[in-house]
């Protein structure tokens, strides 16, 4: 875990400059991305369908779509809570869904993104009398793991398109960027967790330079940061050795409930097996979930919709069942989070019992 640094503490003459800087690129990065989900949503969807084409399938939709819609989104949901739950001993099912529930709404609605998120899963979890480092090994492995689900299912999607015989040059060159990062994340993985020796020298480094800014800030230095690494590895090792198989059980269902709300939603619009197939439109959502990986909006806002609907409309779906197909999969898997976070975070604090035992 890294330490905030406080300008106020520099000199100051200093002081208007960093924060001057940083307010400056926070305005131009919220104005850039507003513009681009406007000009997605005013120009660039409406070419691919007329939004009363699109309107005229959503209403359309029948009974039994509806119904499957409803279950769909609600196996989604129920599956927030479990990767937390194998990550985290002691976190029960309820309060693992106000926590994911909570914080996944601040990660969407709020400037900052997933380090909202992660900051209020903390935060959340120390005000509920949870082990400071049990807290930062799960707030870390779940990340980690979340990351790895997020490359490696596109490379399969990638892998499952060209053994049914599908083809194509974009999909191609993003497994191989999957595959690059997977290289990435396993030798990074390999090593912070190789040997206490170096997992003190990384500690030491990172203290090093940390305090090197607290200096020219006036802060305090920190100290034990070596120590703090290798009893981080330690529990991270010990964790995973018990509950690696849960983890990444819980990982996968997850991302794959949140497909599942795509797939059905496209079979609801009307997008059959012979225009789509699961295997092509996991790849298009495979694809989108890895260039979405580094957000540029607020939760993918625009990117997810223009990508999916035009890697949709590429596979075979007709414009406005595509369209439409990814509007009902965006707004299924972002409203009952943003209405349950809201709700649920304003009451998180009466979740405040004493983890053991549980």
């Amino acid at each position: 875990m890294t330490e905030g640094v406080d300008p106020g503490g520099s000199r100051r003459e200093q002081e208007p400059a960093a924060p001057g800087k940083s307010r400056r690129r926070r305005i131009i990065g919220a104005v850039g991305g507003i513009a681009l989900v406007a000009v997605v949503f005013a120009f660039l969807l409406p070419k691919i369908a007329d939004y009363a084409d699109v309107w005229d399938v959503v209403t359309g939709l029948s009974g039994p779509a509806i119904a499957a819609l409803v279950v769909a989104t609600v196996i989604n949901v129920a599956t927030y809570g479990p990767p937390w739950m194998a990550a985290l001993p002691g976190l029960n099912y309820r309060r693992s869904m106000v926590l994911t529930q909570s914080s996944t709404a601040l990660s969407i609605a709020v400037p900052g993104g997933d380090a909202v998120g992660i900051a209020a899963s903390y935060a959340m979890l120390r005000g509920w009398n949870f082990d400071r480092q049990a807290v930062a090994v799960a707030v870390v492995v779940t990340g980690v793991w979340n990351q790895i689900v997020n490359v490696v299912l596109p490379v399969l999607a990638l892998s499952l398109l060209l053994l049914s015989g599908g083809s194509s040059p974009l999909l191609l060159t993003a497994g191989l960027i999957g595959i690059g990062a997977i290289v990435l994340l396993a030798v990074a993985l390999a090593l912070v967790l190789r040997g206490e020796p170096q997992a003190r020298a990384t500690g030491e480094r990172a203290e090093r330079a940390a305090n090197r800014v607290l200096r020219v800030a006036r802060r305090p230095p920190r100290a034990g940061w070596g120590d703090a690494v290798v009893r981080f590895r330690r529990e991270t090792i010990t964790l995973l050795a018990r509950r690696w198989a849960a983890i990444t059980v819980a990982a996968f269902a997850g991302h794959l409930a949140v497909f599942g709300v795509l797939l059905v939603s496209l079979r609801a619009t009307g997008g059959g097996a012979d225009e789509v197939t699961w295997v092509e439109a996991r790849a298009a959502w495979g694809l989108v979930r890895l260039l979405t990986a580094i957000p540029a909006t607020p939760g993918g806002v625009g990117i997810v919709e223009l990508g999916l609907s035009t890697a949709l409309v590429g596979f075979g779906a007709g414009n406005a069942e595509a369209v439409a197909a990814v509007l009902l999969y965006r707004v299924l898997t972002v409203i009952p989070t943003l209405v349950l976070g809201g709700i649920l975070g304003l009451t998180w604090r009466r979740h405040r019992i004493a983890p053991t035992g549980e």
